[in-house]
């Protein structure tokens, strides 16, 4: 047995709910994102198993909690509790809840895309991405954890910031406003380089 307690935490994503536990249930500092069962296959039980409740559309793991994204159709008031014993009881009996890393998943859409289209030249890396990467880490990393999400930086070219959101902060309606008044805002002032800052979509 491993001692658990779990609390649920709303994020500003409405289809989203923060699954939080006293400990460390995934050492690793790159958490991981799965959208569908197929995805989580091999890689972690729980979101295998948490995909088998008909109103669950994915799920992403870090270091002490799990996020749980829902259909919209639903009420969190219906399945907060049935949710948070779910995975307190899967946490009391396992250590972890990550038993192997995921290999990338291109999506059929994507490789359809990427089939159609001519291949991406590769972005080269640019003098810029250490002091990006640092920003992010030290004043944005820290705040979209606390919302059960997510970010990457991809690349910087032309004046552009590249980033990927995950988790909570993928698909929720205020992450459009948290890149442009948030991330951007303190990437333009510290970094007169930088001119815009995108996501791109998972």
């Amino acid at each position: 047995m491993y001692p658990t307690s779990i609390y649920a935490e709303l994020t500003p994503n409405p289809n989203t709910m923060k699954f939080v536990a006293d400990r460390v249930i995934f050492p690793s500092a790159d958490p991981v994102q799965y959208k569908t069962a197929a995805e989580a296959k091999g890689s972690s039980k729980l979101a295998e198993e948490l995909f088998n409740f008909p109103f669950v559309k994915g799920v992403f793991v870090a270091h002490n909690f799990v996020t749980v994204t829902k259909t919209a159709d639903l009420s969190w008031d219906l399945l907060t509790f049935e949710l948070r014993e779910f995975v307190r009881d899967w946490c009391l009996k396992r250590e972890h809840v990550v038993e192997r890393i995921p290999e990338p998943v291109q999506h059929e859409s994507d490789a359809a895309s990427a089939n159609e289209a001519a291949p991406k030249a590769p972005i080269e890396p640019s003098e810029y991405d250490d002091a990006i990467r640092d920003l992010l880490n030290e004043y944005v990393k820290p705040a979209v954890e606390s919302d059960g999400g997510a970010i990457d930086f991809l690349s910087f070219k032309d004046g552009v910031v590249t980033v990927q959101l995950r988790g909570s902060c993928s698909g929720c309606p205020s992450s459009t406003i948290t890149l442009k008044n948030g991330i951007e805002q303190l990437l333009t002032t510290e970094l007169p380089a930088v001119k815009e800052v995108v996501a791109e979509s998972l």
